[in-house]
Order: C-alpha cells, then sequence, then structure tokens
C-alpha cells in the first residue's frame, strides 16, 4: 500500500470519547493522558518535501513517562527521519482541557 495523504477518516464523538474513557480507566492517576502538539511543528513536518502525512511513535523518556514522537511519512510508507522530528509535547495532566468529553 502506498500513502496518498487520504489515510484515516473523521471519527464519530461519542466513540471517541468512549475509547479515551476506556484508556483512563486503565492508568492510575496522575498519569499521561493526552499530548499537544503546537500548530507550527505540525505545519513544519507536513510541508516536508513528499511528506503525505505524520506517523506517531509511543515512546517513553528518560525518566520513564509517556511521550509520543511525530515525525513525517512519504508516499512509500517510509518516515522522514532526516528531516522535522518533534517531540515533547505539552502533556495534561498537568494542562488538561476543561469540559471535554474526551477527558471526562
Amino acid at each position: 500500500m502506498a500513502f496518498t495523504g487520504n489515510e484515516a477518516e473523521e471519527f464519530p464523538l461519542d466513540t471517541a470519547a468512549e475509547w479515551t474513557k476506556n484508556y483512563r480507566e486503565t492508568i492510575t492517576m496522575g498519569d499521561t493522558v493526552s499530548h499537544f502538539f503546537g500548530r507550527d511543528i505540525i505545519n513544519k513536518i507536513l510541508e516536508q518535501e513528499d511528506c503525505m502525512g505524520i506517523r506517531i511513535y509511543y515512546a517513553l523518556d528518560e525518566n520513564g513517562k509517556k511521550q509520543l514522537i511525530i515525525v513525517g511519512a512519504d508516499a512509500n510508507e517510509n518516515d522522514i527521519y532526516n528531516g522535522i522530528i518533534a517531540e515533547r509535547s505539552v502533556t495534561c495532566p498537568p494542562y488538561c482541557p476543561t469540559n471535554s468529553p474526551l477527558n471526562e
């Protein structure tokens, strides 16, 4: 399969809320619930030559804290690892949304 840039799909809020709740029920208080990456770094990744989208890797940092690593991917399903790689997102907690059905 070659990446086209059309992978994934919109997802209904009720299912997304159910899935995030399922996850939260498996963790202990204070564990990472979500990650935020700013628009600028995401745009920089997407604007790289031949970038068709973003691949997200699960990771643990040097302190054992959950992290996400994001990298561009080309049409041949390869990471653009010699380009921009983003990490150190802003996590929830402590920076959590209020009044979001994805975090109730």
